[in-house]
């Protein structure tokens, strides 16, 4: 057995442990499933939902098979809360709509469960203990922390969710996270209304702009080991048509976190390697460019032409380089939410 492998069942367990610890059935956990076409599924998705659960939010988004009206008569379990969109939103509109209704409602940990039975409620605790000790503001699974995880997983999408997931550290400045298309998450209901009012995707970008926006908070998130289910569902979510779609956006929010992040609400050592880092690099690929366009067919460069391109190139591409390893460094590691709870407490007790 390889020693990082002891690791991860050390801390699997110790997570385990301690929410072994805790009773669950004051912790204010609800579930949020979003219901669009798993009429097929979700009744044996709720009757999994386990007893110290205080609530479930299904969010019906405006289902063609009236989901809504499928789970008031036939699931009798009081804990249930049917939400119906008058339109459709998308799984982020509707996962949102179902936070909102959750912490309106006093919830304190809120679950994202999809509807199509993928997701092994068994892992609850795990999913719910790192923030219910203040160690996290955000967990999500990850199907990619054992091989015996993805061994059922569909080719393409282990390809695909590795692709997205580098694109996901760069965008989000999350490199300690993997797997960001995992819908199986769990958030303090404190970020639910500074996510609320936030411009966060409403399709099928919505975990991973989640993950942009709550970076933006200096929210902490942690992975959490989960092995994927599969069965006779049908996914709606087709890896090869939306990486394209995925890539461009996480191009548009990596900018906007460069710019956010190093040049409005700070300016250290890695802005400057940035600056210098392109200017570096731009002078040199340029200048090798002119050279190039109007070099006489058939001329060498001298050695000094190679100097002067590929060492302004070399120096910038070592600076951008220290830049990103800064960034690496600079992931959030506090949690935010016993500080947003202890203001929301003291504000209360001013008005009252």
């Amino acid at each position: 057995m390889f020693h990082g492998d002891t690791l991860e069942k050390q801390a699997r367990n110790a997570v385990l442990y301690a929410a072994s610890n805790f009773d669950l059935s004051n912790g204010k956990v609800w579930i949020v499933i979003p219901c669009y076409k798993v009429k097929a599924h979700i009744a044996r998705v709720i009757d999994a939902v386990p007893e110290w659960v205080e609530g479930v939010v299904c969010v019906d988004d405006k289902c063609p098979d009236g989901s809504a009206d499928f789970i008031e008569s036939t699931i009798a379990d009081p804990r249930v809360v049917v939400l119906r969109l008058p339109q459709n939103r998308g799984v982020g509109g509707a996962v949102m709509a179902g936070y909102l209704e959750a912490e309106r409602r006093g919830a304190r940990t809120v679950v994202k469960v999809d509807g199509d039975d993928q997701m092994d409620l068994a892992y609850l605790p795990q999913l719910v203990a790192p923030i219910l000790l203040g160690e996290a503001d955000y967990t999500k699974g990850n199907r990619f922390t054992s091989i015996s995880h993805i061994s059922e997983m569909p080719r393409i999408r282990i390809f695909g969710n590795a692709a997205l997931s580098f694109l996901a550290k760069l965008s989000t400045g999350y490199w300690n996270i993997f797997d960001p298309t995992n819908g199986y998450t769990a958030i303090d209901a404190s970020l639910i209304p500074r996510l609320a009012t936030r411009r966060v995707a409403q399709r099928f970008f919505f975990e991973t702009d989640v993950l942009y926006h709550l970076g933006t908070l200096r929210a902490v998130a942690r992975d959490i080991p989960i092995p994927a289910k599969y069965g006779d569902e049908v996914s709606n979510l087709k890896i090869t048509s939306i990486i394209g779609p995925f890539a461009l956006k996480h191009l548009k929010n990596l900018v906007k976190r460069i710019i956010g992040q190093y040049f409005v609400r700070d300016f250290n050592v890695a802005t400057l390697e940035f600056l210098f880092g392109l200017a570096f690099l731009g002078f040199g690929s340029t200048y090798a460019l002119r050279w190039f366009l109007i070099r006489v067919p058939g001329e060498d460069a001298s050695a000094g032409v190679v100097m002067a391109a590929a060492l302004p190139i070399i120096v910038g591409a070592q600076l951008l380089l220290q830049a990103m390893n800064f960034d690496v460094l600079n992931v959030p590691n506090r949690a935010i939410h016993p500080y947003l709870r202890a203001i929301a407490a003291i504000t209360k007790q001013g008005k009252s």
